[in-house]
């Protein structure tokens, strides 16, 4: 089973940008956990600040993965080239946000993406990956 991570903007600096929101650990240590966590699934990691680069990342594995967790960052609430790439590919993917971003500035409130997700997970934290790789681990078995 082979599950793609796919992290959008500034999520690079996790564990630095405002740890008071994202909390303290950088992602690449976290994925070493999930990685000692989920070890019957093949997990893949990539972060790109480039709107075209997760489009790209997007259409590379949407055929041929069992799942992808997709935190796109800001350009949840403007991509609505995002939001056609993930409903262009079969590969189901589920949307996570590290915040609960219903409780932050109301522009977060509104998501391009999760009409083309099978599921949201916000406001848990870095868990939100685990839970997210947890329900495709199920699904897909």
């Amino acid at each position: 089973m082979k599950i793609l991570i796919l992290n959008g903007p500034n999520l690079n600096l996790l564990g630095k940008r405002e740890p008071d929101v994202y909390g303290n650990m950088d992602f690449e240590s976290f994925f070493g956990k999930l990685k000692e966590s989920f070890k019957g699934a093949d997990l893949y990691y990539y972060q790109s600040n480039v709107e075209g680069e997760i489009i790209n990342k997007l259409h590379e594995v949407g055929f041929s993965y069992n799942g992808i967790v997709l935190n796109a960052g800001a350009y949840t609430h403007t991509s609505v080239a995002i939001h056609d790439a993930i409903g262009a590919i079969k590969t189901p993917v589920v949307e996570v946000h590290i915040s609960n971003v219903y409780a932050r500035e109301e522009f977060r409130h509104k998501s391009l993406i999760t009409s083309k997700c099978i599921g949201l997970i916000t406001g848990f934290g870095l868990e939100g990956y685990a839970m997210a790789l947890a329900y495709l681990s199920n699904k897909t078995n």
